[in-house]
């Protein structure tokens, strides 16, 4: 049989690194547009109480999304062992495309995935790219994608990244603006002929769009001082939490029971790391589904230092991962991982991933 196996993963993540404390100076105002009299002090350490954040990287002035894609990209390329002319499909996922520093504007002509394909230097024309929006769920879908094109007998090899610059696009006198951050993952899905089924085992997504749609939106500034035209990334945080908390343990346990995997098996979730209070909370719901305790040490966390970038958390999380850069946790021949991510959309998706070992 055909599988769809993960070949190589690459991460980049930035060298600038954002603390907690840097925010004490800052100027946040609430959505009615009035400022806070509480001290940023309080501020801060409420939202690290929530989000367990303690620091975030930012790129650095001279580099834009598709730079970091590149460089996750040619990572995993190299792990894979792949010679990058012999790719089917690069598939970028991201939200707001090149945000050069200073700016707020995207810049989305070429597609990123055209302008990774350039960086890499691909001479050929078979070598389809495109960019896919679905939110933070983005990198995951493209995994999705490339198994699908595997599996349909259209694509041998396909390189996958996750990469965004939220540092960009932020509202510095909104709260949330202290969750986001910059960074990119990758990896290369091959197709490879095996006895028995491995690699991707399941897969699932969905996308509430009827009173969810804009529980993440493009949004004005809350400070009423700063031009109308200025606009920036804006979330109901509270709806998120509940929204999530509602259906991602069901769309795991739909993906879970599609690929016949028991769920004492699972050895592993890497979820989008948007916040720990929610992760954990939804991690909770999902064993509580199979009347089982959650395993000590089966969910990695990387917001605590990395913060959330978005489509970046779960490709660049696995990585870290698979090359033992997070205590407590590493991936071994045979283990069973399930990856799952929610984002605007309001979109959820999930993967049920069996490991073949000689991952790099």
């Amino acid at each position: 049989m055909i599988n769809s196996i993960i070949t190589g993963t690459g991460s980049f993540i930035p060298d600038h690194e954002v603390k907690n404390s840097d925010f004490y100076d800052a100027s946040f105002f609430d959505e009615k547009g009035e400022k806070y009299t509480i001290p940023n002090e309080d501020i801060v350490a409420k939202f690290k109480e929530i989000t367990g954040i303690e620091a975030r990287r930012y790129a650095n002035e001279n580099m834009v999304t598709s730079d970091m894609a590149t460089i996750a990209s040619q990572r995993a390329i190299e792990g894979a062992g792949i010679d990058p002319e012999t790719l089917d499909y690069i598939i970028v996922a991201h939200n707001f495309g090149d945000v050069p520093y200073g700016h707020t504007q995207s810049d989305l002509l070429p597609s990123l995935a055209t302008r990774v394909k350039h960086n890499l230097k691909i001479k050929s024309p078979k070598c389809v790219a495109y960019d896919i929006l679905f939110g933070c769920p983005g990198w995951v879908q493209g995994v999705i994608q490339a198994h699908a094109f595997i599996k349909a007998g259209m694509a041998q090899k396909c390189l996958v990244i996750g990469a965004e610059s939220l540092s960009r696009v932020v509202d510095p006198h909104d709260r949330d603006s202290m969750i986001y951050a910059d960074g990119a993952g990758a990896c290369i899905v091959e197709a490879k002929e095996g006895d028995e089924q491995e690699g991707i085992l399941s897969t699932a997504a969905v996308t509430h769009a009827y009173d969810e749609a804009y529980y993440l939106h493009w949004g004005t500034s809350y400070n009423p001082e700063v031009e109308s035209y200025e606009h920036y990334i804006k979330m109901h945080g509270h709806k998120i939490y509940v929204y999530a908390l509602t259906n991602v343990p069901a769309a795991m346990k739909s993906c879970l029971d599609e690929s016949g995997v028991d769920i004492h098996d699972v050895k592993k979730v890497l979820i989008h790391q948007a916040n720990e209070k929610m992760d954990g909370a939804i991690i909770n719901r999902f064993f509580k589904q199979y009347k089982t305790e959650v395993p000590e040490h089966v969910m990695p966390m990387s917001i605590h230092r990395l913060g959330n970038s978005s489509v970046a958390t779960v490709p660049t999380l696995f990585d870290l991962v698979l090359k033992g850069k997070l205590e407590n946790h590493s991936i071994h021949e045979d283990d069973v991982l399930i990856m799952a991510s929610v984002g605007a959309g309001m979109n959820i998706n999930a993967i049920v991933y069996k490991c073949p070992g000689a991952l790099k």
